[in-house]
């Protein structure tokens, strides 16, 4: 061996050495229950969800206001601090995807992908944000435009350039900015577990900045967060969908879309997703989610076929140019005159999202192994972004040329955001079939986020493992659906803007972390990319 091999081989070896850590994830310490409890992030999380929802259901109004007002605090207190934030993770991802550590491969350059493109894209895009898109789609667009939400920027609403700010608005919300916060978290995570040989939970993404000191109290509260903010963010979107399909039957079948409605669908699809948990990620989330980007995409075509396709057309290239001109005043924290729109929705979109990052983010990392960096924050950041812009055309556009041309009920703004999206499809031919279609598609949404939260907050409670008692995963599923049921039926629409204003909360932390994680993860990845360079260079 040459003494220019020995030095790069001396110096792979110390590089390594920063990784090495005595970290315990610990052994199973399996109850009668069959949950493995030796984790005090599982115990506590579990304390404190269910002190948070007694609590709610006993007093839902003081629970609502308490958390309302905390919610609204944080978004007149720290308004710049999101935007920001928001700015700054969408242009950290745009340079990972140039910069020369794009070429790192997610568990070492020999590893292979886990999972076909197709399957891998389509498993992230339902975790991401399937129910939003099918509940917001036509009613966002259209509330901007009738004024019903606030107007972006005090653009007044009923014209032409209402229309422009509606779409570009629904993209902001809905583009860039969210699929950043997510492929920061996801690809954390999968850098720190898949390259690094650290547990696939939180804390480990904190391991340059903290070292062994993760694994303590300081990790525990990183991890409990994370664990509730997951909880928080799947039981009011479950809410959502559980309203929004109950909706859907009351208009297609005349079945009341009441408490018990709403309840007896969140039991049929927990039952549903607990058998799609038993089955794994390969057997039950990867074969839902090709099942529902299959519809989607019928749903889709059928939508942009039956609202008219040069009108389709039309309205792509308008929420394209939009989103471009109204991005960065969109952005832009300071002198702003719209705060109805920019505190009511903004804000509330970005804290909501930033609290549904650990969630998304570690199901992501869990399922992309064997990705470039470069492929990862492609797929994640700029794919999803563009379908988005082809949904929100398609269903967005018809709503609005709907509303701008006096056709059913949308001419009148919006009632009942549950039911936008079947009365925007009432006035299309076969609206019975896709009404119902569209029902399905948000029952599966709902199930891929109820199982993809469970594998998650699984892994997070046990310590990072990925492979804990089935027994626990299943305990998180039915914790979910009965959060998400109890809520509905007790505390009524009070506990369940309680709920949503909790999530919101979880926001404002999770945001510094998230700061404080792209630190971390550039840390790291310039020294996985010394160590492959060191070795292409040995391998000379």
């Amino acid at each position: 061996m040459s003494k220019k091999t020995e030095e790069l081989k001396e110096k792979i070896e110390k590089l390594e050495e920063v990784y090495e850590t005595d970290f315990e994830i610990g052994d199973q310490n399996v109850n009668p229950l069959g949950l493995d409890l030796h984790n005090p992030v599982f115990v506590t999380s579990a304390f404190l969800i269910l002190v948070f929802v007694i609590g709610s259901l006993i007093f839902p109004d003081v629970s609502n206001s308490a958390l309302t007002a905390t919610r609204e605090w944080i978004g007149e207190t720290f308004h710049w601090l999101f935007l920001s934030g928001g700015s700054i993770f969408v242009l950290f991802c745009l340079l990972l995807i140039v910069l020369p550590v794009g070429r790192i491969r997610l568990g070492g350059q020999d590893a292979k992908p886990d999972f076909s493109v197709m399957s891998w894209f389509s498993m992230l895009f339902a975790a991401g944000m399937g129910i939003g898109l099918m509940f917001w789609s036509v009613a966002e667009p259209v509330g901007y435009f009738t004024e019903w939400f606030g107007t972006p920027l005090n653009i007044e609403g009923g014209t032409e350039e209402a229309k422009r700010a509606a779409l570009g608005a629904t993209m902001y919300h809905w583009g860039l900015h969210p699929w950043a916060i997510y492929a920061v978290v996801g690809l954390s995570l999968a850098f720190f577990t898949y390259n690094k040989g650290l547990p696939l939970t939180i804390r480990s993404s904190f391991y340059p900045l903290l070292g062994d000191r993760v694994w303590g109290p300081f990790g525990h509260v990183i991890d409990t967060l994370a664990v509730l903010a997951t909880m928080f963010g799947l039981a009011t979107s479950l809410g959502f969908g559980a309203q929004q399909a109950a909706a859907g039957l009351e208009f297609l079948f005349g079945i009341d879309s009441g408490l018990n409605t709403q309840v007896a669908i969140i039991i049929g699809v927990t039952i549903i997703a607990l058998l799609s948990v038993m089955r794994g990620i390969h057997g039950g989330v990867r074969v839902l989610s090709n099942i529902n980007l299959m519809f989607a995409a019928v749903l889709l075509l059928f939508v942009m076929i039956a609202g008219g396709f040069i009108a389709f057309l039309a309205n792509a290239g308008t929420t394209l140019t939009a989103y471009a001109q109204y991005i960065l005043p969109l952005s832009n924290p300071v002198g702003r005159e719209d705060e109805t729109f920019y505190h009511g929705w903004t804000i509330f979109f970005w804290a909501w999202w930033i609290s549904w990052s650990p969630f998304v983010g570690m199901f992501i990392a869990r399922v992309s192994r064997g990705r470039t960096v470069r492929q990862f924050v492609t797929a994640v950041l700029l794919v999803p972004t563009l379908v988005t812009v082809v949904w929100m055309s398609a269903f967005g556009g018809a709503g609005l040329n709907q509303s701008m041309a006096g056709v059913g009920a949308l001419a009148d703004g919006i009632s009942d955001s549950t039911l936008a999206l079947f009365q925007m499809l009432e006035n299309m031919p076969f609206a019975a079939i896709t009404s119902l279609l569209a029902i399905v598609l948000v029952l599966i949404f709902f199930i891929t986020s109820s199982d993809s939260g469970s594998l998650v907050i699984d892994s997070i409670t046990s310590g990072g493992k990925t492979d804990a008692p089935q027994s626990q995963r299943l305990f998180w599923a039915t914790f979910e659906g009965i959060v998400a049921g109890v809520l509905l039926a007790v505390g009524g629409a009070a506990a369940l803007q309680a709920l949503q204003a909790g999530a919101v909360s979880t926001g404002l932390p999770f945001l510094i972390i998230l700061l404080a994680m792209c630190v971390s993860l550039a840390k790291g990845l310039y020294h996985e990319l010394a160590i492959l360079r060191l070795s292409e260079a040995q391998a000379t």
